[in-house]
């Protein structure tokens, strides 16, 4: 007898299962992030410290475990549809110390009330890659299994950026799809797109669509790949829609993740006005001419319960701005120093956002954020120091550091939590790393030439060999003299070596002085990384 056709839900199985994907943070996707931007518009979100969080699709657990390794007294459990990431997720909660966190192979379609309510759901990656049925049931569980105060997070292609994206995506299969191993599928698919490339008139649309997207496909991951042009699913759909399909499931759309995309005033006032009387007052219009207006591809919506819609308030609100604290990098565009006083800087901050500081409260506030970067400061303590700065009264200086804060947040020039980031605002005598971050898998110098850790803002960062060698170390009980006398050891064994002018010193002298120089400067880079906690 033959063997029952595998249904499509058995194919993304077997796929994920022969093609793991990357598993590691996605930050917007943190809770910490979610709560603030409930805050922030109006709402009162579940506090993550006690939460309980459910991941739909979690992969192996590099999303969902950091989250609950910052959140002891946090529940988590992280479900997929594929044996073989939940296997190497296991593995890795049997390596490192997270008891509160759990992975389950589980079907999304096989969830049903009795496993709970959560206080945060996130689907990242998931629902524009599954077939109708799965969608349906990711939304359905997002409604049955949310707590009432909770927040949902889904993410998913859209149109219309995603239309010309389909014509790479069907170019892509029709030659790599017949093909068997994953690896040969997308030799094949990037063949033809370089075919195409070279073959396309030049004023065509497909021209265009291409000189778009191959710069995409020629820098991204092998596993990105794979899953976004190859594998079985793919159904993009428009804003509204998604919107309607979780309203059937009495969900509301609260904001978008990137909340700096939803300020009409970041697109020109050739564009805010006439939107704004276009849209009467919908956020829903709104973010749907938007993505025309963008022609955007991607989004990451935040969803609760509909009871809590009349609760959310989209104008920003300077009692809600006072409750949060804050975080930024400024640097000047010349490489001078910000000084306090009435000429104009021009500066860098997060985002590559390019900021004009004119007035001396602007440049107090640049100057704090970035001192304390990447700790966040409440607006009390920001007030304060301001105050001292620049001279004046707090009365004074606090309209001024909230109206530059409020636009700061609109741009998305500074990062924004409800409490405070655990994270240290210098380097102290014992240094201290989370434990994750010291027992993450690859830390090790002989592991592999490249490695990177979770950090506590939920980003993946990248370590150089003496940061690698020096991280499983710090735990606290050992001082600067300690590291030192570590590193030296692993440039005895030959594991890590100083170079100048492009040559490996040897010399016994040379290298103490070099490695005494470059532990210091190691160690400043992990806290600026936001490695060191407190």
């Amino acid at each position: 007898m033959s063997a029952e056709p595998l249904t499509v839900s058995e194919q993304i199985g077997q796929y994920y299962d022969a093609v793991p994907y990357a598993s590691h943070p996605f930050p917007q996707t943190a809770i910490e992030h979610l709560e603030v931007l409930a805050a922030l518009f109006g709402l009162e979100p579940p506090p993550p410290a006690r939460a309980r969080v459910l991941e739909l699709g979690c992969a192996s657990g590099g999303n969902l475990i950091p989250m609950a390794a910052r959140h002891p007294q946090s529940q988590m459990l992280g479900v997929d549809l594929s044996s073989v990431q939940i296997g190497a997720g296991q593995q890795l909660l049997a390596h490192v110390h997270v008891p509160n966190a759990q992975l389950r192979t589980l079907s999304i379609t096989d969830i049903d009330a009795d496993l709970g309510q959560f206080d945060y759901i996130l689907c990242h990656g998931v629902y524009s890659w599954v077939p109708p049925d799965v969608q349906a049931a990711i939304l359905r569980v997002c409604s049955q299994n949310l707590a009432p105060q909770g927040v949902a997070y889904v993410s998913y292609n859209v149109y219309p950026g995603w239309k010309a994206r389909e014509i790479v995506r069907d170019a892509m299969i029709l030659r790599g799809g017949p093909r068997d191993a994953p690896d040969e599928k997308l030799s094949y698919a990037r063949g033809m797109l370089e075919f195409l490339d070279q073959s396309a008139r030049p004023d065509s649309v497909l021209k265009k669509t291409l000189e778009e997207t191959l710069p995409i496909v020629r820098r991204s991951h092998t596993s990105y790949l794979l899953h976004e042009f190859l594998e079985p699913c793919n159904a993009p759909c428009y804003f509204k829609e998604f919107v309607a399909r979780a309203g059937e499931q009495g969900l509301a759309y609260l904001c978008d993740a990137e909340p700096s995309t939803m300020f009409v005033q970041n697109y020109g006032e050739k564009v805010r006005e006439p939107l704004l009387r276009e849209c009467g007052g919908s956020q829903i219009m709104m973010e749907q001419y938007l993505d025309f207006l963008v022609n955007r591809t991607f989004r990451q919506s935040l969803l609760v319960h509909q009871a809590r819609q009349g609760e959310i308030r989209y104008r920003l609100d300077r009692d809600r701005l006072r409750q949060l604290h804050y975080a930024g990098v400024f640097a000047t565009r010349d490489g001078s120093p910000i000084t306090i006083d009435a000429r104009e800087q021009s500066c860098t901050a997060l985002r590559n956002h390019t900021l004009t500081l004119r007035l001396p409260v602007h440049k107090a506030v640049a100057l704090e954020l970035e001192r304390r970067y990447p700790a966040t400061m409440e607006v009390g303590a920001l007030v304060a120091a301001v105050s001292a700065r620049v001279g004046e009264p707090q009365a004074a200086v606090e309209g001024v550091v909230l109206g530059m804060l409020e636009e700061m947040l609109i741009l998305g020039a500074v990062r924004v939590r409800r409490q405070p980031l655990v994270v240290a605002t210098e380097v102290s005598a014992a240094p201290l790393a989370s434990h994750l971050a010291r027992q993450a898998p690859g830390v090790d110098v002989a592991a592999g030439p490249d490695a990177a850790v979770c950090n506590q803002w939920h980003e993946l960062v990248a370590l150089t060999a003496l940061e690698r060698a020096l991280l499983p170390r710090l735990d606290g009980a050992h001082d600067h003299a300690q590291l030192l006398d570590h590193v030296l050891a692993e440039v005895r064994a030959g594991r890590l070596r100083f170079f100048k002018d492009q040559q490996p010193l040897t010399d016994d002298a040379a290298v103490q002085a070099i490695a005494r120089e470059q532990v210091g400067v190691a160690l400043q880079q992990l806290r600026r990384k936001g490695l060191l906690i407190a």
